[in-house]
């Protein structure tokens, strides 16, 4: 999910890239870049919002598992009497057992479903808090233009004195940890 995003990012980046440059550089503007991942990984809210994701994703790996402990418990009951069990009994006990795995199933489904949405928001909620930050920051310091450069690679060469991430960082953290 984060890889997508960041690609986008860095498309949308490039041609931001493209378009300022030529109304930027010629106009002698000062712009500066930040390091997306860097500034993703090291900001304490990402790192707050990934260990709450990590305790829910924990609790949802503890029903699934638990269900399934349930569905394979219920297969060696239903594997050890059945030689005992009457006809009906026994398609009895396979409607029963067919019924706790399409339990477990749809169940483990939704789980992934909800952690796909939640890892969704909870990045979308870091990068809205992080371009708030650099919207205010960036207009602070007279910025006109702060780019995000990338894994990708959308910026091709930017001197390093134009690398903001550890400034912007300290800020950010610092701010995010006065809340």
């Amino acid at each position: 999910m984060l890889q997508r995003f960041l690609l986008g990012i860095g498309i949308l980046n490039l041609l931001a890239t493209i378009v300022l440059s030529v109304t930027v550089f010629t106009n002698d503007q000062k712009v500066v870049y930040v390091d997306s991942s860097k500034l993703l990984n090291n900001y304490k809210g990402m790192q707050a919002a990934r260990a709450a994701y990590q305790q829910k994703a924990n609790a949802w790996k503890a029903n699934i598992d638990t269900l399934a402990s349930e569905v394979q418990q219920q297969i060696f009951t239903y594997e050890k009497e059945s030689p005992k069990m009457t006809v009906k009994e026994r398609l009895l006990s396979q409607e029963l057992i067919r019924n706790k795995q399409k339990q477990f199933s749809d169940y483990q489904q939704a789980m992934n479903t909800q952690a796909q949405q939640e890892d969704t928001k909870m990045t979308s909620d870091v990068v809205t808090q992080i371009n708030a930050y650099l919207k205010k920051y960036g207009g602070s310091k007279g910025y006109k233009v702060i780019l995000a450069a990338t894994e990708y690679g959308n910026l091709a060469y930017a001197d390093e004195g134009l690398d903001i991430t550890n400034e912007v960082l300290e800020g950010l953290n610092k701010e995010y940890s006065g809340k």
